[in-house]
């Protein structure tokens, strides 16, 4: 019987690709406009599009489900669903429905958010590592009526910190790092060991005027620097409380958005390869929140698909 999890790292980095999409802005368009933003990412010959599961956001089981029905071959990745939104049951019997629909084209990432969103939903937040890890031994012996996939789903934790990485190393095929300078990279390498698949989010912003990169970017940024899992992780790589406050500091924006021409942008993304990341997952923001920036896309395809 096919799992969740037991691809093996090295399995899923081949199948994922060096190169990929990330995307919010995917959630706010219609099933149709998503579907056709979906084809376009696929035809400039992105490999994988990974999307978000937030407070308010698209189911993202349901989501995962509309991108793939619209396309042919790309593979789809929550990164991250959250392990609050769904009972383990639920978790494992949804993936697994997408995995045998869609064979080879369904990865589940899974994590534990944070707290205040879910307090939003109306659960308490418990201890990270411990919870996780009753999370996935519950997924590993849920019941499932419906059809086996064919092979395992490929399994990913959203990890920043040494404790998590350790656990994506022992129970999944990869980490998800999210919202990262380079630094951090080597770290998680060091702590996952050479078999995980390390897939890397970075935010990007396609503009060389600073002023107009850097107001978009902490605009985007905003959030997560209030969101303590990402203030102690830049905290633990060096970065001050001055640099975290007041939407972060010009260095710390700089060094967690890429932003510039192709070649800048290419060049940040290199840097995470160069250091151990397997497959980077690039999200671009533009002035909307909604706008899937398939210009941009189009734009980067060529030298980012040439790494």
């Amino acid at each position: 019987m096919a799992g969740i999890g037991g691809v093996g790292g090295r399995a899923l980095a081949a199948r994922l690709g060096r190169v990929g999409v990330w995307s919010f802005a995917l959630q706010r368009l219609t099933a149709e406009d998503a579907g056709a933003a979906m084809r376009e990412l696929e035809l400039r010959g992105f490999p994988a599009v990974w999307i978000p599961e937030s407070v308010g956001s698209k189911d993202v089981m349901a989501h995962a489900a509309i991108l793939l029905g619209a396309s042919d071959q790309a593979i789809v990745a929550p990164g991250i669903a959250s392990i609050y939104a769904r009972d383990p049951m639920a978790m494992a019997g949804g993936a697994k429905a997408l995995a045998e629909a869609y064979p080879g084209r369904f990865v589940l990432g899974v994590g534990v958010s944070h707290a205040p969103s879910v307090a939003l939903r109306g659960s308490d937040y418990g201890k990270p590592i411990e919870t996780m890890t009753a999370y996935l031994d519950a997924m590993t012996s849920a019941q499932y009526a419906g059809p086996e996939p064919g092979q395992p789903v490929p399994l990913v934790l959203a990890a920043l910190g040494p404790r998590m990485l350790e656990l994506a190393a022992a129970r999944a095929d990869g980490a998800h790092p999210y919202f990262v300078p380079v630094d951090h990279t080597p770290i998680a390498r060091g702590a996952l060991g050479s078999e995980p698949c390390l897939v890397v989010e970075q935010t990007a912003v396609l503009s060389t005027d600073p002023v107009e990169a850097r107001r978009i970017g902490r605009a985007f940024a905003r959030h997560y620097l209030a969101l303590p899992n990402y203030a102690n992780n830049l905290r633990r790589l060096g970065w001050r409380d001055e640099d975290i406050a007041n939407d972060g500091s010009d260095s710390l924006i700089d060094a967690v958005i890429a932003w510039g021409d192709v070649d800048a942008i290419v060049s940040r993304v290199k840097a995470h390869l160069d250091a151990g990341a397997d497959h980077v997952c690039i999200q671009l923001r533009a002035e909307s929140s909604a706008d899937p920036a398939l210009a941009g896309y189009a734009e980067l395809a060529s030298a980012l698909l040439s790494l």
